[in-house]
């Protein structure tokens, strides 16, 4: 072996888990503190234990529940929109032709509307010019 790029051993390494336990082993480390061990390790305990430093289990839970309260207004809008469309009968329901026929019927009263009001327009169009050619007509007089 070559000397000075080995780490130092500790033959007496004293480690710490946060449930209290302590043993020794060999380590670089002179000291370890651990989270888990095996007298608190649900693998060995039997026991359900969640180990949450930084609150990820209760992050965690508080997202499933937001996702469990989504997905039920999301099933209860469905539902109400499903009972909506039921409700709707085949009576109601216009046939494709009819819908074509109140289209076309809709699209000439617009048609008739545009008509009405291009000629009030041209309306509005013919009074201006006979004011203009009024005031045209009494300046002329005048002089």
């Amino acid at each position: 072996m070559q000397k000075n790029i080995h780490p130092k051993w500790y033959n007496d390494c004293k480690v710490t888990c946060s449930c209290g336990n302590t043993f020794t082993t060999g380590s670089t480390l002179p000291e370890i503190k651990v989270d888990i061990c095996s007298a608190c390790h649900p693998f060995f305990t039997g026991e359900m234990k969640f180990v949450d430093r930084q609150g990820r289990v209760d992050k965690f839970k508080k997202k499933m529940q937001l996702a469990q309260q989504k997905r039920k207004q999301a099933e209860d809008r469905l539902k109400k929109k499903q009972a909506q469309q039921q409700t709707v009968s085949a009576d109601d329901q216009a046939s494709y032709q009819d819908i074509l026929r109140q289209a076309k019927a809709g699209m000439q009263s617009s048609t008739a509307k545009a008509d009405d009001s291009d000629d009030q327009q041209d309306d509005t169009k013919q009074k201006k010019q006979k004011k203009t050619d009024n005031k045209k007509s009494e300046k002329k007089t005048e002089k």
